[in-house]
């Protein structure tokens, strides 16, 4: 029953969900009960910092809980941190779960403590509605997820909603698993990749075979597949030079089928060597205005506006400097690439800093892709303020993969058993329940 002059009353109740099950319902409900209800709607780009991307977009959701008919008005949240809302509206309750006294949301609910005792208000918490999970529901909808055409727009959803996004290596379906599934939290966030990079060099070198452009593309597209069938986030796949253009055109049509979000290909020709070798070996450059031709080509081939063809500028690689990679990256944006990738092997980055610093003068809003392989030193956010978007980590999980390998291999030679390497090894049960069957 509602109290007496609860129509004076104001409920504050945040939502970031956009799948609303019955626990929602009971919290926004029970609210009602104490006055009127604001809800504050977490936006798109909020979300994304610590969770997948909503399904449905603000106004969609705006709208939603506008309908209900316990939601007396709707106001937006602009960051996790209720700080901002609370005093501005300074209501008289915040209803929420009771889920949130420990874990990675503890120390939002302390702040909003100190702020209603600023003003008099109150926390009002009810008990989590039992039988309801939004993981399992999020695990639910995992197939529809995974359809091609959402999966291949959710890149440039990110790039739009997030200050930067940070991609690792997959190359099979368990590797594809990690990157889907690895959560830290740190300092009250929750960090996770954002997508997956399908790299030549681990896809071939998981083969046995050299990175020279030598696994075709059916292989590359059962590697994919591999990895779609038991993950969701965006994939973008190194493809090399491209090959030729008359391929090129049919292989975007292929790849944007799939769902594939993204192909990166790089401005060489002759046999492929790859780029860390620098001028150890031989690099030899295309001419960039062939190079823009295949950019063009597939891009008018391109049947969605999802799909990303990203120009990989090997100048630096190569020897040719920085001004040889800016006039590139000129040529390459005029023919639509929707994005371009900057390599170098120099361990210092200055001159990533010095090529990010002088192509940001005529390219501010073009989406840059980095691979700190060489110059690592540099944090993720420092990458962000040079002006880096796409951050990939293009091959560690096969390099510390391969390590392990050898190592436990060599102890089974020395020792002639298997038992020095328990440690190092997870366990016949824990392999067998690492991949979870369908429900």
């Amino acid at each position: 029953m509602k109290q007496e002059n609860a129509e004076k009353k104001t409920v504050y109740i945040a939502v970031s969900a956009d799948i609303i099950h019955s626990g929602h319902i009971n919290i926004i409900e029970k609210g009602a009960e104490l006055g009127e209800v604001i809800v504050g709607i977490l936006t798109d780009d909020v979300i994304a910092t610590y969770k997948r991307l909503p399904i449905l977009d603000f106004e969609v959701r705006k709208r939603i809980f506008e309908s209900l008919k316990s939601v007396s008005r709707v106001v937006r949240q602009d960051t996790l941190s209720y700080a901002k809302n609370l005093r501005e509206l300074k209501p008289d309750y915040v209803v929420h779960g009771d889920d949130w006294k420990t874990g990675i949301q503890s120390n939002i609910r302390a702040e909003v403590l100190n702020i209603l005792a600023e003003y008099g208000g109150e926390l009002v918490e009810f008990p989590y509605t039992s039988g309801v999970s939004g993981t399992e529901i999020d695990y639910r909808l995992r197939p529809i997820l995974n359809t091609p055409d959402i999966r291949r727009a959710k890149l440039r959803r990110m790039l739009k909603l997030k200050p930067y996004i940070r991609v690792m290596e997959a190359s099979n379906g368990l590797s594809g698993l990690i990157v889907e599934n690895v959560k830290v939290e740190k300092e009250g966030e929750i960090k996770e990749f954002d997508a997956m990079w399908v790299s030549s060099l681990c896809d071939s070198s998981f083969k046995g075979k050299p990175d020279i452009e030598l696994v075709d593309l059916t292989s590359r597209i059962n590697t994919i597949n591999e990895i779609m069938e038991v993950t969701t986030k965006p994939i973008i796949l190194d493809g090399d030079t491209g090959g030729r253009t008359e391929h090129f055109i049919y292989n975007v049509r292929t790849l944007e089928r799939l769902g594939v979000s993204a192909i990166i290909i790089e401005d060489k020709t002759g046999l492929k060597q790859n780029s860390l070798f620098g001028t150890d070996a031989v690099q030899v450059l295309d001419d960039p205005y062939e190079f823009a031709k295949k950019i063009n080509a597939g891009k008018q081939a391109q049947l969605t506006r999802d799909f990303m063809i990203i120009s990989r500028l090997e100048s630096l690689i190569a020897g040719a400097g920085i001004d040889d990679a800016l006039n590139r990256a000129k040529i390459y944006i005029d023919a639509g690439a929707d994005a371009v990738m900057i390599h170098s092997k120099e361990k210092d980055g200055k001159e990533i800093a010095d090529f990010l610093k002088r192509f940001r003068e005529f390219a501010p809003h073009i989406p840059v892709v980095l691979v700190p392989t060489s110059y690592n030193h540099f944090t993720e956010e420092e990458l962000c303020e040079m002006g880096g978007n796409i951050i990939i980590y293009a091959n560690h999980l096969l390099r510390s993969a391969y390590p392990a390998m050898l190592r436990t291999a060599e102890k089974i030679l020395k020792y002639g058993r298997s038992k020095e390497v328990d440690q190092d090894c997870m366990s016949i049960k824990e392999v067998l329940s690492l991949i979870p069957e369908e429900k």
